[in-house]
Order: C-alpha cells, then structure tokens, then sequence
C-alpha cells in the first residue's frame, strides 16, 4: 500500500518537527490533537519555523503555502481513518500511549501502520492492546527532526516483517531519511547512548569539574558535536531526559543510569530548558539561545 496520507497524533515539539518534515516531503498530513488550543499553538510553531527558513532563504513563500495547504488539522480521531499510516507523538506516558492505540486499532484499517515516536517505551506493551498487534512499530525521530536524518525503526516482539519493510521503504524513500532497525530494549540506541552521555555530563558538572559553558565548548569544538551535552539537554527537554534515564534505571537497575540529583532539581524547579525559556542557558519565545 502506496503511503500518501499520514496521520500525527500529538503536536507537540516532535509533533510539530514531525509535521512540517512530512508536508515537506510532499505528504498530506491529518494533525489530531485534544484541544483546539493545543493545535492553534503547534501550527503557529511550525509556521514560525517556515518563517525562518524563509528569512535564511532556504524555503521559498510559495513553497511555505504549498506546506501549510498540506496539513489538516482536526480533534476528530476518526479522520485518521483516511491514512496509511499514523504517526503518535504524544508525551511519554506508557497508559496514555496505550489508550491512543487501542483507539486507533478501530479506527484504522489492518493494513495501516501504527507507529509510535517513543524513545523509551515498549513496543510489544503497546501493540498488546490492538487486534493487529504485527502492524505496531517504532519510528523513532530525533529532534530536530528536519535535520536529523536518522530514524529508528523499533520492532516490537509481534511486528511483522511486511510492517518493518514498508516503514522501512517509507523512510528511507518518500522521507528520504537513513532507516536503521532496532529490537526493543529500553532507551534503543540513540537514547541509551545520548542520555548516558548526558548524565555523565551532569555528574562532572556537580564535581566542579568544569561550568556547564566550558563543558559544552569541550564537547562542541574538540569532538565536533552541533550543540554540547547540556544545551542538548535544554532542546530535548530536561524533563525528557529525566524520564528516559528514569525509565531505563528501573529497567535495566544499573547505577549508570540513575538520573543526577541536579537534573533532578532542574525539572523540580521547572527549569526545562528551551520550551520553559531557561535550563542550563536562557532562551527567547522562539527557542533561540539567548
């Protein structure tokens, strides 16, 4: 089955990347998000991101128009019955998640692909409250999703090879993104590694090795990273990262992941990096280091 319409569940952060990075891609997009507001305030991201582009000239106003006119939006699940695929964004919580799946089982044809962005959760948990629990897969983008170019491809233990082959075909082809395919396990491999590195980051910090700044400018400039561990954090989210090291340190019950006590009162004291406006730096409304 040919992959033209594209449901997004969630517009959030990576909902919205999620979004504009299909529309691109010449995909017709239906967004469903809870409330009206919820969707006004995440197409009014996207359009900003547009904006951006356009005033760094990477994207043209026509090419901006022919994007936005790609997007449907929508609190109506049942709209989602026009894809071949759905895409849930939604935050990290493993009974929501599985409440949005089971919903979407009946929504959705057996032939239609129901993939999840989590970075943490487990697939098979999630497929286990569908019918067609062999059509559930990871798809695992990284923020920012328009310039990362990898996704993981998670199989749960029931996805089917016919699932895995076309999610694959759809990433590496219509999407034009590297596809790589990952058995679940808790963090994968891009979060299991990045968060590790993250957290060790935090520790040398609490040490007084070196300030967060100096420690970033090691990690950017000596290794070539595009941000350094602490301003990485920031743009994921501060509470996101908590999360995952939290989940995988329940999973796997080793030290190495249990979160730092200064990550810890970051999120206690809603410093959460780029979305709240400060973390370990400050930022502007539009997510620009100040």
């Amino acid at each position: 089955m040919l992959i033209k319409t594209v449901g997004v569940v969630g517009l959030g952060t990576m909902g919205q990347g999620i979004t504009e990075m299909l529309a691109a891609n010449g995909l017709d997009v239906i967004v469903v998000e809870r409330t009206q507001e919820r969707l006004t305030y995440g197409m009014e991201m996207i359009v900003l991101s547009l904006d951006k582009q356009i005033e760094k000239w990477a994207l043209t106003q026509a090419e901006r128009k022919l994007i936005m006119n790609r997007v449907q939006t929508t609190s109506d699940y049942d709209k989602l019955s026009e894809c071949e695929l759905v895409i849930e964004t939604i935050t990290e919580d493993l009974e929501s998640k599985k409440t949005i799946f089971e919903q979407l089982d009946q929504i959705c044809g057996p032939d239609v692909i129901l993939a999840s962005n989590t970075s943490t959760l487990s697939l098979t948990e999630l497929a286990s409250v569908t019918k067609y629990s062999d059509r559930v897969i990871g798809m695992h983008f990284i923020y920012p999703v328009s310039k990362i170019d990898i996704v993981e491809l998670v199989r749960g233990l029931k996805t089917s090879e016919h699932t895995f082959s076309r999610a694959k075909h759809f990433v590496d082809e219509i999407i034009h993104k590297k596809g790589i395919m990952v058995f679940e396990s808790p963090g994968f491999v891009t979060t299991r590694l990045i968060c590790l590195f993250i957290n060790e980051a935090l520790h040398v910090l609490e040490e007084g090795v070196a300030s967060a700044e100096d420690i970033d400018n090691a990690m950017r400039i000596g290794y070539s990273f595009q941000h350094g561990p602490f301003e990485m954090a920031d743009r994921f989210g501060l509470d996101s990262v908590l999360a995952a090291l939290d989940r995988m340190f329940r999973e796997y019950g080793e030290l190495k992941y249990r979160p730092s006590i200064v990550l810890k009162k970051m999120v206690r004291a809603g410093h959460l990096g780029a979305k709240s406006g400060v973390g370990f730096f400050k930022y502007d409304k539009d997510g620009d280091r100040i």
